[in-house]
């Protein structure tokens, strides 16, 4: 079996675009590693695909949820490789886009065996989220286990409630869990690669998308969500913005605070993502200044790893690939050094 392309990389890089230009390149479908793009009806703030660009490229795990239901890593990794299966069957390249680094891990490497949570602790914890908050369980879910509390979107009430469950019920944090071998070794094969941009740039390229989106009719879309019975409290509502401006047409912040809320909350969630990607092995990294060349330099690359043909244009010393310095560099760079 061929391997898989997977494209990664914080939120506003650019992999959506990459994804698009490359699928069109190399024969490819593309399987969303998104997990909130999962969800119908929330289409603006999650910066889903537009149905022109699906038309262009197939794509797959988009609009595939109600609001209301859970999307766990594990639930992702069985319909993806579905989803791969059957692109393969029809003789195309499965290429993975998304920044949901720990779904991903979960798609390529498997998952470890979590017991079975005592029968009425989520009910125990929906009482006191009712009663004292989310605030209060997310403090508490930092002193249990800080390393899951620290990759959490802000606002995440289903992964929170999920990750006191088991560590009240296993009395051993979910992070623990998730750091045992996997159950089941997989064979899934993947060239990984990474998109990134100097940090002062990725955070101007957030706030600017904010605000296209709410150009674009953000606040509409949460509007008619509500209007449908959609719940706040869903699990498709932690996307960050959506909480951010439900809080707004209830009165209870300014647009212009929701807004601000939002940018600020999506460059923290770029910034554990890239803490995260920069942890894991095997990921080619490439500079996002530049989307066009930085395709170029990508599809030369996978040419010489076997998958699809390159144009050669930037098969050189200048090709876009760069390396951090070791987990903790911001560093980010155009010249052509070692692979990470």
């Amino acid at each position: 079996m061929s391997p898989v392309l997977v494209i990664v990389g914080p939120t506003a890089v650019g992999k959506t675009d990459i994804g698009l230009q490359l699928a069109s390149r190399l024969d490819g479908e593309i399987v969303s590693a998104d997990s909130l793009q999962a969800y119908r009806g929330f289409d603006i703030g999650t910066a889903k695909p537009t149905p022109e660009e699906q038309r262009l490229v197939r794509h797959h795990l988009i609009d595939v949820l109600d609001a209301s239901e859970d999307f766990s890593a594990g639930a992702f990794a069985r319909r993806a490789r579905v989803a791969i299966s059957e692109v393969e069957q029809r003789r195309k390249l499965p290429i993975i886009v998304g920044g949901s680094g720990f779904y991903l891990r979960a798609l390529l490497s498997g998952l470890s065996q979590i017991p079975a949570v005592r029968p009425g602790i989520r009910e125990e914890l929906r009482q006191r989220l009712e009663q004292q908050g989310l605030e209060e369980l997310s403090a508490e879910l930092q002193k249990v286990d800080p390393a899951t509390a620290e990759r959490l979107r802000p606002g995440d009430t289903q992964r929170v409630l999920r990750a006191l469950e088991v560590a009240i019920s296993t009395g051993r944090p979910l992070s623990a869990w998730h750091s045992d071998p996997p159950a089941v070794e997989s064979t899934l094969q993947a060239v990984r690669i990474g998109l990134t941009l100097e940090r002062s740039l990725l955070y101007d390229r957030i706030a600017h998308r904010v605000h296209r989106m709410i150009e674009a009719g953000w606040v509409g879309e949460v509007e008619e969500l509500l209007s449908r019975g959609v719940s706040p409290h869903d699990p498709a509502f932690q996307a960050i913005g959506y909480r951010e401006l439900a809080a707004h047409l209830a009165g209870e912040v300014s647009l212009e605070e929701a807004i601000e809320g939002t940018i600020r909350a999506t460059r923290r969630f770029a910034k554990r993502q890239l803490t995260w990607f920069r942890k894991e092995r095997d990921i080619h990294w490439f500079a996002a200044e530049d989307l066009e060349a930085a395709s170029q330099a990508i599809g030369s690359f996978l040419a010489r790893q076997g998958l699809g043909v390159g144009d050669g244009q930037a098969d050189n010393q200048h090709s876009g690939r760069i390396s951090f310095s070791g987990p903790e560099s911001e560093h980010t760079g155009s010249g052509t050094t070692d692979d990470r």
